[in-house]
């Protein structure tokens, strides 16, 4: 039986962790609500397997993902709002207006990625290493590095367009 109030600690600890993936891929609150519990449960199921070989918030992540995919998955609903809290700097002489639409532009763009993009997008935005999305999402690091390389390329072809 894995230790109760153990398991408690480490979700308040990483409670937004969760939440972030939670926001990322739902839109309505109460279908947030509802993939926050899920993922929380799925840890619960899975905490006796952590076997502590990756950091704990690697293995949160990633059964926070594949909870999400398979949440979506079952649901077919398009994600039309993504949050994350860490975006791209954009140069300093712009005004703050031109800023919040860039923002806005991109938070566009990533929501018109597929589901495993905006999965690596979120962690890299988060500041993991490619070797963390690599355990986290079960690609190599290259291919890690591959992918992000090519999301780059995408959203920075999409953004110039507009």
């Amino acid at each position: 039986m894995p230790d109760e109030k153990e398991f408690v600690r480490i979700i308040k600890e990483h409670q937004g962790l969760i939440y972030k993936v939670s926001a990322l891929y739902t839109e309505q609150k109460h279908d947030r609500n509802d993939l926050y519990q899920e993922i929380v449960y799925q840890l619960w199921k899975s905490f006796d397997s952590y076997r502590e070989e990756a950091k704990i918030s690697t293995w949160m992540y990633r059964v926070a993902l594949n909870t999400a995919i398979t949440h979506l998955n079952r649901k077919k609903r398009r994600v039309s709002e993504v949050s994350v809290e860490v975006l791209p700097q954009i140069a300093a002489e712009h005004s703050q207006e031109i800023l919040e639409e860039r923002v806005k532009l991109l938070h566009r763009e990533i929501e018109n990625l597929n589901i495993l993009e905006k999965g690596i997008i979120l962690l890299l935005l988060e500041g993991r290493t490619y070797q963390e999305i690599s355990e986290i999402t079960g690609l190599t690091s290259t291919n890690v590095g591959t992918r992000i390389s090519r999301i780059k390329e995408k959203l920075k072809a999409k953004m110039t367009k507009k």
